[in-house]
């Protein structure tokens, strides 16, 4: 039999690949190729030739060093911070009752769905010199510890900011760990710390690896939160790209800089790989290829593991043991364990700290004095009537509404099927998932700055159909990630059975596939929708004044003044937010329960 032709081959292809090629081509054309063009502009002069001189300047110059090593210390700090208070949080979710996760999980996810400048505008409320603590302390007679523009602020907004991406991962690791396993271990006579250490938390470390990587890459393109609650000692590296392009116009340094801190984030995932690898992104399995001669990170990093595991398994022990000689056990009275009070102690705090500062906004945007202060001073509508009445802001809210569903279409469009694709049929399913979710770990400001280098040569600057597709190459990750950990877990035989009953497939995917999936599609809507309608970095320069959306007027209106006006809007988002949170879970529920 003779051997199909190559043409014949790439036919084939081409007609079972067929879903995953708009999402292909969508961002090779929209992600790949502007962050090439941009990179490319990095080794050229003032000339246009072949040259080094912009990284020369980048390796010479104090300035970029020390905001580098800020950057990074910024990252590090947040992603140990959110790992260590996110992982009890996910935890207490992941073996709560149906009940109590269901109002917990919506408490955590309110400030991962509500604005990040909201949440900033919060902290400001909080921590400023007229704030809430501010006026705890005078109750109590002392004076308030200075938390704001400086260190501490930048930490506890951050932390603040990128916890709930870190429960979340985690959780979906969580979830799908079989709990008997523990209770075997402790029916075989382990403490419960010890089936917790040797059992849990092993199977739990995809969870926490894959939380704390993509905490850091979003750390390292994060400067919403240094710019307004740090000083100038917070500077961070998006903060100097952004001065180089729109100050001083100079692209091929500001792209220099973009290619260091792209390299630097690709040792990272290197090292993650290595370590762990990059298919627990997607909710796969950790690496088994732990020998010293093929990985010796990954085999390093393994050996310190079961280091940690075995010292913090003898201090359980050791405490444990000198507690049953001081308070013996009692068979009439059983000893509920010391770990689960701390477990909700400690979640509980750590829940209160995600989902209280939010609504102090509130109050304050009734306030009738002039600047933010706590308590309101007074009650007033002023402030909502000054935002409602104001064209600027209204048109603004209206193009942030139309680039949101636009960009969340466009990402179901493009995603669903891709997830389909990859879940069904795909080869080399991780190299797909890698290049889909690239503009997810790559950090923000490279593609804005590609975009805009792209985008001034060809009109689309200051377009909604510009800023709509930005918006959507951010949106067709969270599509894909989110799809394939729904139909990792959908039953194929239901469709098999339609195609032997004559369905066709598209009447098996409208009428059973559909039906049954309905809630993840809309699971994943509803990030892209709010990625994108809180998406600020990318409106910094494909926006202009006339074309704001959002995000982009209250970035610039903060920089003159944070006044009870954004205080007004602040809430008004809030508001609106909360309710799509409520509506989508109310619906998810109806879904799952086939009402």
């Amino acid at each position: 039999m003779a051997e199909p032709s190559a043409a014949s081959r790439r036919f084939r292809w081409l007609s079972t690949s067929w879903p995953l090629l708009p999402a292909i081509v969508f961002l090779s054309v929209a992600f790949v190729y502007p962050v090439a063009l941009l990179l490319s502009a990095s080794f050229t002069d003032a000339t246009g030739s072949l040259s080094a001189v912009h990284y020369t300047r980048v390796f010479e110059s104090p300035v970029v060093s020390r905001v580098l090593v800020i950057t990074f210390q910024i990252a590090a700090w947040t992603t140990l911070l959110c790992v260590i208070a996110a992982y009890p949080v996910a935890y207490l979710l992941a073996t709560a009752g149906r009940n109590v996760r269901n109002v917990l999980i919506i408490l955590v996810l309110m400030p991962f769905w509500t604005s990040f400048l909201v949440r900033t505008f919060a902290w400001i409320v909080l921590l400023g010199r007229n704030g809430v603590l501010a006026e705890v302390a005078a109750v109590f007679g002392a004076d308030a510890p200075r938390l704001l523009y400086n260190f501490t602020g930048v930490m506890i907004g951050m932390v603040h900011a990128l916890m709930p991406l870190c429960v979340l991962t985690m959780l979906a690791v969580m979830e799908g760990i079989d709990r008997s396993l523990v209770r075997a271990a402790s029916t075989l006579g382990a403490r419960p710390g010890q089936a917790f250490l040797r059992v849990y938390l092993p199977l739990s470390l995809p969870g926490v690896a894959a939380g704390a990587l993509l905490v850091f890459i979003t750390a390292l393109g994060f400067f919403i939160t240094p710019a307004l609650l740090g000083s100038e000692r917070e500077t961070v590296i998006v903060q100097l790209i952004i001065f180089q392009i729109r100050d001083m116009l100079n692209w091929g340094f500001a792209g220099a800089i973009a290619v260091m801190l792209l390299l630097l984030a690709l040792v990272i995932f290197y090292a993650y790989d290595r370590l762990v690898g990059l298919s627990t992104l997607s909710g796969g399995a950790m690496r088994v290829d732990v020998t010293a001669r093929r990985n010796p990170i990954g085999w390093l990093g393994a050996r310190a593991g079961s280091l940690a595991i075995a010292i913090a398994g003898t201090l359980l022990d050791a405490f444990a043991a000198a507690r049953e000689r001081i308070l013996p056990p009692r068979a009439d009275r059983p000893r509920r364990p010391v770990g689960t009070w701390l477990l909700w102690s400690a979640a509980l705090l750590i829940i209160g700290f995600l989902a209280v500062p939010a609504f102090f906004v509130i109050p304050v945007s009734f306030t009738e004095g002039r600047f933010l202060s706590w308590p309101p001073q007074g009650f007033s509508l002023q402030w909502y009537e000054a935002v409602l009445g104001s064209p600027a802001w209204t048109g603004a809210a209206l193009r942030s509404l139309v680039v949101a569903i636009a960009a969340a279409t466009l990402g179901i469009l493009l995603g669903v099927p891709a997830a389909f694709h990859i879940v069904r049929r795909a080869r080399y399913k991780t190299a797909l998932i890698g290049f889909l979710v690239a503009p997810i770990v790559m950090p923000n400001i490279i593609i804005a700055v590609a975009l805009f280098y792209l985008f001034a040569g060809i009109g689309l600057v200051g377009t909604l159909t510009g800023l709509a597709i930005g918006h959507t190459v951010l949106a067709v990750p969270y599509v894909v990630v989110t799809m394939v950990a729904v139909l990792k877990s959908y039953d194929q035989r239901l469709d098999h059975a339609a195609y032997t009953l004559g369905a066709t497939p598209a009447r098996t995917f409208l009428h059973v596939t559909l039906p049954l999936i309905k809630s993840g599609v809309l699971a994943a809507f509803m990030f892209a929708f709010v990625i994108s309608f809180d998406e600020l970095t990318i409106a910094l320069f494909l926006v202009g004044g006339g074309t704001a959306t959002l995000p982009r007027r209250m970035w610039d209106d903060a920089l003159l003044q944070v006044s009870p006006s954004l205080a007004a809007v602040a809430a008004m988002v809030l508001v609106f937010m909360t309710a799509i949170i409520l509506i989508s879970e109310y619906a998810r529920r109806r879904g799952s329960s086939g009402g």
